[in-house]
């Protein structure tokens, strides 16, 4: 038994508590032992995060935010400040970074960390979390939970079972004994659709799913059906993949009303289009994949996808993809309450087989160029195109 720990693989899952809401408890101690709800506080808007004292009410993130204050009507609701989250998740990441390279993150706040070739110098994996914890807790003033395995799927599953503030370490050999009795809803990429229908035939935990036949499964979840049978049984020996820089930038918005008029999803489109083109210019980026994102009023969602001749990293040159691609959707006489824009296929530098740039695209990037330098100088705020501004 001590050879197969000392072989074994050793991953740990570590997910920061109610991120969101704890950095703004963190920053504001008034907020401390409150109810805060993170997110816009309009009709449309949603619950990007909820804080522990909020939880009681039945407040969660991802709900409506309308929902969530009925539910909890004396929490504070706070807006979002990502560019705040950032730079705690770029904390908290150079402290994982100090006990392996191996660090694949799922966004600003989990990662998963392969912590096998680092036991000879940290001790094993959940000695190893102990001290990630401690080091989170004590330089950057929030708490994380953890998981132990084998494997990235029992890791985060493990991950999720004593928040906050948890540790929960499953041994080698004991996947399967752990996952048997939790609730199919523990299991991760079981959506709530999927889960229903699972009931319905009976099967209602991670046990059930492990001893279902193949056939079966497949007949419910599609082909999907043998993965999940075989993660129920604790068989995972996917590996954690080191970060690797952004496939995209891109912003969306939701509307208070719903968008009707072709002009009007036009100018979100443009707002959305200087929104990008800024952080691709602060990051030294530029893409030639342009994707926009139309939500209709059914919630039916639908992309559209155009590749450049060029990369291009000024609002115009995203502008005229998105107006050439809006003209691709269906007409449903629907209502739009979303719009996104994205930019891919990034490159950090103009390619040097170019030998013809297009002038104007020469010309759109001094304009960006120069506008940037103007947002360094007054802000974002001190710079606005015309056809922005509201006609009011």
């Amino acid at each position: 038994m001590q050879e197969g720990l000392v072989t074994a693989r050793q991953i740990i899952h570590v997910d920061m508590d109610a991120f969101f809401a704890s950095v703004e408890q963190l920053d504001d101690p008034a907020l401390r032992g409150k109810p805060v709800l993170v997110g816009g506080a309009s009709r449309r808007g949603v619950v990007a995060a909820a804080s522990y004292e909020a939880r009681p009410f039945g407040a969660r993130s991802a709900m409506p935010m309308m929902e969530a204050i009925r539910r909890c009507p004396h929490a504070v609701v706070v807006p979002p400040r990502m560019h705040r989250y950032r730079e705690v998740s770029e904390a908290v990441f150079s402290v994982f970074r100090r006990f392996t390279p191996l660090v694949e993150g799922l966004s600003v706040d989990e990662a998963f960390l392969d912590v096998t070739g680092s036991r000879a110098l940290f001790g094993e994996g959940d000695a190893i979390a102990r001290r990630i914890k401690e080091a989170i807790r004590d330089e950057v003033g929030l708490t994380a939970s953890a998981g132990v395995a084998p494997s990235k799927f029992v890791a985060k599953i493990a991950s999720d079972l004593d928040k906050p503030d948890g540790l929960v370490v499953v041994r080698p050999g004991e996947e399967e004994a752990f996952l048997a009795p939790l609730e199919i809803s523990r299991m991760w990429g079981v959506g709530p659709t999927a889960a229903a229908r699972l009931r319905q035939a009976g099967l209602h935990t991670i046990g059930d799913l492990a001893s279902a036949g193949e056939a079966r499964l497949e007949a419910l979840l599609g082909s999907w059906g043998r993965e999940v049978r075989r993660l129920a049984r604790g068989e995972d020996d996917r590996p954690v993949v080191p970060d690797t820089a952004a496939k995209s930038i891109g912003a969306e918005e939701t509307f208070e009303r719903d968008l009707h008029r072709k002009s009007e999803i036009l100018r979100h489109l443009l707002a959305q289009s200087v929104r990008v083109a800024r952080r691709l210019h602060g990051q030294g980026l530029r893409g030639d994949v342009v994707t926009v994102k139309l939500k209709y009023a059914d919630f039916t969602l639908r992309t559209r996808q155009l590749r450049l001749p060029e990369p291009v990293a000024d609002p115009d040159g995203i502008y005229g993809a998105c107006a050439t691609l809006l003209d691709r959707f269906p007409r449903t006489g629907q209502g739009v309450r979303l719009t996104g824009v994205a930019v891919g296929g990034l490159v950090h530098e103009r390619p040097q087989t170019v030998l013809f740039p297009n002038p104007k695209s020469e010309r759109r990037e001094r304009l960006q160029r120069a506008v940037a330098d103007l947002e360094d100088r007054f802000g974002p705020r001190g710079v606005t195109r015309a056809s922005l501004l509201d006609d009011e």
